[in-house]
């Protein structure tokens, strides 16, 4: 036997990974014998001081590191993305061009996105840490018979553990010993319950994370009972080492707009040095300019074509996104994350606490003559009780105290729970084991008030026994209550004989997924001071109840308008799968919901995986190693992923997960750090509204493409066009540096305004490998900008025919591309037609309007403005009328586009 009372002493503790096992996964078939000799340590005595000290050399310590990349490097792999080639090299350019505030403007861009990005590195590397800190702790171990308290970290294979109520598990353990040892392991398992452990070796070859109940892994807690067990694991090589392992595996990878972005960012940059080294040969062959002269248009050109606002741009729409949705407690990491959740076709969730409460509820009683419904959810003690399916009686509470076996039940329920309830921050917080805290709530609902019980005696729950009893004296009456299993209380019953029908009764209960405790009582004399637990018998049944962590009913009409818009929403947890199906069922999933489990997906290979995985809804006994797969495996399929999770166990697949998105209030704070997006409520439902916002920022960035691209290649068009038909510039190289800062800073800006579409969740998510741009945006772009390039180049040409100063044509022509860009700005924000109800939706578009009308105003009148930019006084007809009839032009041209496109091309209105 093991000494008890040996002295205690303080040291340092370790790891053996060399001591593991060739086949770890099976060690909960063996025998303690056997046990003893794979991991050479006795089964009283432990490992000698020598061998531990020996092994703890050898191995290490028992603690996860992490490898620390240099803050520098992270710093400058910011810079290594095509966008930022393109905008180092506009840099470049209009430095040499001497246009240094363009430079500078540039230039902080490029910090600013790096310094973002490093950030953002930082703190998912975070994750990593809180993993490691979870293995700190200290524990009794038995070393040469005597019991020491010893650091986690110095614990080694081998090692024999003495683990208490309130006790860390400090490494993955095989237990030898288990007195009604309950665990908590929903960081792992995402399991809601503690699982019951027992000592004995099970025979099974093939079981579950969540069904090794004689294992216990590090990083869980004990909440009930003791036991030892034999140290298997430690460090890297325990369950939460591996899933360290795992999220440091996972590579961040851009977002799919990023992606997108980056596409058209490298497009855009070979399109226009292509095109200007053809212009440049052209024009050296049509030697209409001299070499220094062509030059420099050329590379105006190349500057004017350039949208430079792009990022500034996408960055702004993305902010202003994650503004609205931080009102709507949803907390945004990083910015393209924003568009991402908006792009998602599959939604990944957890059960326990995110379609479900997490708080284990009452939902049905069963007594000998009677089925009842229990009304209310979760912990508060609003509800009642009232007959299964009587129309009589619905949405009325049913008065208790009529029926004395349901009397009698909610007594015993309230004399034999330990668990009490407290309100704290708004919500009910619970001390004690769930499913106790389940029959407290039911007291309460039914009396108003905490059970006050004059314990005599208690039994704590014995798996040898599976029932817990208490002695207590209630109205004068000392009473013996017994909970527990139905089939071991229906035995010490005077009911025993009608089993069969009762096994009937229960069948409906577990198909729904509840769990069912029997509640029973017996008067005993005054006399009875201690309970016996093998004179137990005779009780009459009080009836069962039936227990389950409830759907939250916003998460329900979330799934429903998730479908709605073409998202698949999938359960992935650690529950049986009888459990996960029947809430999966209680949520309307899917039309169909289909199963699989964690151990049928490890007998699939990474190929048989990816074919079968869209057959299923829903994924049970998934482990982290299994969510992580199944995250793969779906993004194999092309299809982009949001993972939804709070335990430890969910961070590598929400890293994996084109977006991970954590629970604010439950989730760990491992889950926090590897997501990209925090549900600061833990309220399922935002996710819809992140969805919707997401979309809501991919139309504005779309629309601020289509805006930005017509009118930037207008400006390099007026150039080529010129140099083509050998006429003078209309326009200045400060001149395009104007319009390009003005929009920059005023009309871009007016998208990030626009208020969703109709029907913007009634679309399917969209495709991201379609890029941007479809063939009719891309066919728009170029008949716009040839439009407005165009329109100004022959009002110059018209005016200076004339016989007015080229400073008065060119003062136009700036003129005509600002309007050009105005009324055009008009035509793309929405698609309804111009002149409806939605022309004054968006109020700010006119204030930025007006705002860039008097810098206009500015430019062409102020003195020391026309001298740095080349522009002079003109009329009303000169200065404005013609401009504004181009912009009428551009606006007209543009509108019968969008009349055509979405009456006979598009008509459905979803993106191309």
């Amino acid at each position: 036997m093991i000494d008890n009372d040996a002295q205690q002493v303080t040291s340092e503790n370790t790891s053996d990974k060399d001591s593991m096992p060739p086949d770890a996964t099976h060690l909960w078939q063996l025998d303690e014998p056997t046990l003893a000799k794979q991991f050479d340590t006795d089964p009283e005595k432990g490992l000698s001081e020598a061998e531990a000290a020996r092994r703890l050399q050898q191995d290490g310590r028992n603690e996860l590191e992490t490898k620390r990349q240099s803050r520098f490097i992270q710093f400058i792999k910011q810079f290594n993305n095509s966008i930022i080639y393109i905008l180092a090299a506009a840099a470049v350019l209009t430095f040499f061009m001497q246009r240094y505030s363009d430079s500078i403007v540039i230039g902080l861009v490029i910090i600013a996105n790096a310094i973002i990005g490093y950030i953002q590195e930082r703190q998912a590397g975070n994750a990593l840490e809180r993993i490691r800190e979870m293995l700190i702790s200290k524990n009794f171990v038995i070393r040469d018979g005597q019991k020491l308290e010893l650091d986690a970290r110095d614990l080694v294979v081998g090692d024999l553990i003495n683990l208490e109520a309130g006790d860390a598990v400090p490494a993955d353990m095989r237990l030898i010993s288990a007195d009604n040892m309950g665990v908590q392991e929903s960081t792992l398992t995402g399991e809601t319950n503690a699982v019951e452990k027992i000592e004995e070796s099970m025979t099974a070859t093939d079981l579950a994370l969540a069904d090794r109940r004689n294992m216990v892994y590090a990083s869980t807690a004990v909440t009930s009972g003791s036991g030892y067990g034999i140290v298997v694991a430690t460090a890297e090589d325990t369950e939460i080492g591996h899933i360290q392992q795992s999220v440091g595996e996972v590579k961040s990878k851009p977002t799919p707009l990023m992606r997108n972005l980056n596409s058209l960012g490298f497009g855009l940059s070979i399109a226009i040095v292509v095109a200007a080294v053809l212009l440049f040969i052209l024009g050296i062959f049509m030697d209409t300019y001299s070499l220094p002269t062509l030059l420099i248009a050329v590379i105006t050109m190349v500057v004017g074509s350039m949208p430079e606002g792009l990022p500034a741009s996408t960055s702004v729409v993305l902010a202003m996104g994650t503004r609205q949705m931080t009102k709507k407690n949803v907390i945004v990491k990083s910015l393209p994350a924003v568009e991402t959740l908006g792009a998602v076709d599959i939604v990944n969730t957890d059960k326990t606490g995110t379609l479900t409460k997490n708080e284990m509820t009452v939902t049905k009683i069963l007594t000998h003559d009677h089925d009842y419904d229990v009304t209310g959810v979760g912990y508060d003690n609003n509800g009642g009780v009232n007959f299964d399916g009587n129309l009589k009686f619905k949405g009325k509470n049913f008065d208790w105290q009529q029926d004395d076996h349901l009397a009698w039940l909610i007594n015993v329920a309230g004399q034999t729970t330990d668990a009490e309830l407290h309100f704290e921050n708004g919500k009910w917080e619970l001390n004690g084991e769930p499913t106790d805290g389940a029959l407290t709530t039911l007291y309460r609902k039914m009396t108003g008030h905490d059970p006050e019980v004059q314990e005599v005696d208690s039994l704590p729950f014995d798996s040898a026994f599976r029932f817990s009893a208490r002695l207590a004296d209630l109205d004068g009456q000392r009473v013996l209550m017994v909970k527990g299993s139905p089939a071991t209380v229906l035995r010490l019953t005077d009911q025993a004989a009608d089993e069969k029908q009762w096994d009937t009764r229960l069948d409906d209960l577990t198909a729904d997924g509840l769990r069912v405790v029997a509640l029973a009582y017996q008067a005993v004399p005054d006399t009875m001071t201690e309970i016996d637990a093998k004179a137990i018998g005779g009780l009459t049944l009080a009836g069962m109840v039936g227990i389950i962590d409830p759907p939250r009913e916003e998460a329900a009409t979330a799934i429903q308008e998730l479908r709605q818009a073409g998202v698949q929403v999938k359960m992935i947890t650690g529950d049986h799968p009888d459990t996960a199906m029947a809430i999966a069922n209680k949520l309307n999933l899917a039309p169909q919901v289909k199963a699989i489990t964690g151990p049928e997906i490890d007998a699939l290979d990474d190929d048989q995986l990816k074919a079968k995985i869209d057959d299923y809804n829903v994924f049970a006994r998934a482990t982290p190693a299994n969510k992580l797969r199944i995250v793969r495996a779906q993004q194999a399929n092309d299809h982009v992923v949001s993972m939804t999770g709070d335990g430890v166990n969910d961070a590598p697949a929400l890293k994996q997960a084109d977006i991970g998105v954590a629970m604010g209030i439950k989730g760990t704070e491992v889950a926090k750090e590897s997501a990209d997006m925090v549900l600061a409520d833990d309220d399922f439902a935002d996710i819809v509204a992140a969805v919707r916002e997401g979309r809501h920022v991919f139309d504005n960035i779309r629309k601020t493409i289509r805006f930005l691209l017509p009118t930037s290649f207008a400006e390099g068009l007026v150039v080529i066009i010129s140099i083509l038909m050998g006429h003078d510039l209309p326009l200045y190289p400060t001149q395009l540096l104007w319009i390009n800062m003005v929009s920059a800073l005023t009309i871009q800006f007016a998208f990030i305004f626009e208020p969703p579409e109709a029907g913007i969740m009634s679309r399917g998510p969209r495709n991201v490998k379609a890029g941007l741009l479809s063939k009719l945006d891309s066919f728009e772009i170029v008949y716009v900008s040839l439009l407005i390039s165009g329109l100004g180049i022959f009002a110059y040409d018209m005016l200076t025919a004339m016989g007015l100063p080229n400073v008065v044509g060119s003062t136009m022509s700036l003129n005509i591309i600002i309007f050009g860009k105005i009324f055009y700005l008009f035509n793309l924000r929405n698609e309804h037609p111009v002149i409806s109800k939605y022309f004054f939706q968006n109020k700010m578009a006119f204030y930025i309007i007006g705002i860039l009308i008097v810098l206009q105003l500015g430019i062409i009148y102020l003195p020391f403005m026309q001298d740095v930019f080349h522009t002079t006084n003109v009329n009303f007809w000169y200065g404005w009328g013609i401009p504004i009839i181009a912009g009428i032009i551009v606006l007209i041209v543009t509108e019968i586009g969008k009349f055509i496109r979405n009456r006979f091309i598009n008509p459905n209105g979803i993106a191309e």
